[in-house]
């Protein structure tokens, strides 16, 4: 059908928008002169979208009730069966719901996207299922994905499966709390600022951010390109390498991906530890709100890899708290412009669009006020820069982030793997109903001390569990040389093999 045509009136309205003044006369001009664009837009809107074909059965599902639903985990349950046969066969999965399940609602935590079904599946669903992997359902993720607690989430906050009550981190706060409770072998979760790896470290689990680019965001909502990323959070190692072999690999239609490259992460696990360079990232553990109970821990899991033949040592890395500091003008200006205003695709890349999804995200201008509290936060500042600033402290701090990230890579070269506490604290108290905005906002972001930098320069992190405080995990943080995700694994490996870390 044709699209609808502006009026002489609108034309002129648009023109104003634009700072331009038009007399009716201009006006009428320029309204003749669009009607060939708009053709082009009736011949688009006539055709069929080009999107991957779906291949595997499934079902809507259901929301569980809450007996069925004890940690508010589950935002929605199916069942989608892949292949007879493959590395997952038998394993179960549960996906952050900001990823794209065909047919399945999908809410990104978020009350303006309630309702929204895509028509496809992402690329990584695809290749979960194509592995032999059963679906079982949409895991509770936080508020458009932005806080790293677990209580800003529409559908209901998500209570850690240690202590009720209590954070599981965020935002893939209910993919962390089903594989720790069991409820699921494998998850995927997605990471901006470290919401794969919070969650793993408070959950007591393993999660694993890629290099940037390494697995397709192919079908998962974005919140800034340059900062997306998606990967697997397991209960065990084995199975955290065996799904990212399964994942990786670029898929033709990301533009995040440059000729990632894939390894056999397996065969990393049982290689030890003996002559593995470590750097102790002193700038890790040095952040305001360390509690030194974490840093024991951590030291001593670092202590043990170094009895275990890892050759350990102190490092250096100012650059690891700047980088930290860039994610400040890059992911406030950067989502304020893609998630908001680009209505969750933005513009200038090609890649493939959720049409369904643009359309139904363009309705937080009408729920704007029920925003959560750190988004609106984040919204506030990036609108700031991009008005009185027009952008520039985003474009300085892209520039920047490569030298953060050459800093990494210096330290990179003389060392195989820095460490550092994934979190500075243990689990927090959920915040209680009706609290203020202050106490929400520090919920939601007092833990990104160590997990944002990577998100910054690219390069892959994995918190393991390595102890317990106060009968809550800690986690450990590894971070490795872009695309060495098996050196990774061989560290996690070779700790998990040496001590049930639940005795520690």
């Amino acid at each position: 059908m044709a699209i609808i045509r502006p009026t002489l009136e609108q034309v002129q309205d648009l023109a104003s928008r634009l700072h331009i003044q038009l007399t009716p006369e201009q006006a009428s001009e320029y309204l003749a002169l669009m009607q060939p664009s708009f053709d082009a837009y009736d011949l688009v809107d006539e055709l069929p979208d080009f999107i991957p074909p779906v291949r595997y059965e499934r079902s809507s599902g259901y929301r569980p009730s809450s007996t069925d639903n004890p940690l508010n985990a589950w935002y929605y349950r199916t069942e989608v069966m892949g292949a007879s046969s493959g590395k997952l066969a038998g394993k179960t999965v549960a996906l952050k719901d900001n990823i794209s399940l065909a047919g399945v609602p999908m809410m990104n935590g978020a009350a303006p996207l309630e309702g929204f079904v895509p028509s496809f599946d992402a690329t990584v669903v695809t290749r979960l299922l194509d592995a032999g992997a059963t679906i079982l359902g949409k895991a509770t993720c936080e508020h458009y994905c932005l806080s790293g607690g677990s209580h800003t989430s529409d559908p209901a906050p998500v209570h850690n499966p240690y202590r009720h009550g209590f954070t599981t981190g965020g935002s893939s706060s209910g993919s962390a709390a089903l594989v720790a409770s069991g409820e699921v072998d494998l998850a995927v979760g997605g990471d901006q600022g470290g919401s794969i790896r919070i969650p793993a470290a408070w959950c007591g689990i393993y999660g694993m951010k890629p290099t940037f680019g390494l697995v397709p965001y192919t079908g998962v909502m974005a919140i800034e390109s340059t900062f997306d990323h998606v990967g697997p959070m397991t209960s065990n190692v084995r199975d955290n390498a065996l799904m990212l072999e399964v994942m990786a690999g670029a898929d033709g239609l990301d533009p995040r991906q440059s000729a990632p490259k894939v390894d056999a992460y397996c065969d990393y696990l049982e290689r030890g530890v003996i002559g593995l360079r470590i750097g102790v990232l002193q700038e890790g553990f040095q952040l305001a709100n360390q509690d030194p109970r974490i840093a024991e821990k951590v030291r001593s899991a670092i202590a043990r890899l170094e009895a275990l033949g890892a050759r350990v040592e102190e490092v250096s890395v100012p650059e690891h708290t700047l980088a930290g500091s860039l994610w400040s003008p890059i992911g406030c200006e950067g989502l304020t412009m893609q998630m908001m205003h680009g209505n969750g695709a933005g513009f200038n890349w090609k890649g493939l669009y959720d049409v369904g999804l643009l359309d139904k995200q363009a309705g937080w201008r009408d729920q704007a006020n029920a925003l959560s509290p750190s988004l609106k936060l984040c919204m506030f500042v990036g609108q700031f820069g991009l008005e009185r600033y027009n952008g520039r402290y985003y474009a300085k701090a892209q520039n920047i982030a490569r030298f953060a990230r050459a800093a990494y890579d210096k330290a990179l070269n003389t060392y195989d793997l820095l460490v550092m506490p994934t979190v500075p604290i243990t689990a927090q108290p959920l915040p209680e109903p009706g609290s203020s905005i202050t106490e929400t906002v520090t919920r939601a972001l007092e833990m990104l001390g160590n997990t944002a930098a990577q998100d910054v320069t690219g390069h892959p992190a994995m918190s393991i569990p390595c102890g317990l405080v106060d009968g809550l995990p800690v986690g450990l943080m590894f971070v490795a040389r872009h695309y060495a995700e098996g050196t990774l694994y061989q560290a996690a490996a070779a700790f998990e093999a040496s001590v049930d870390w639940r005795t520690l």
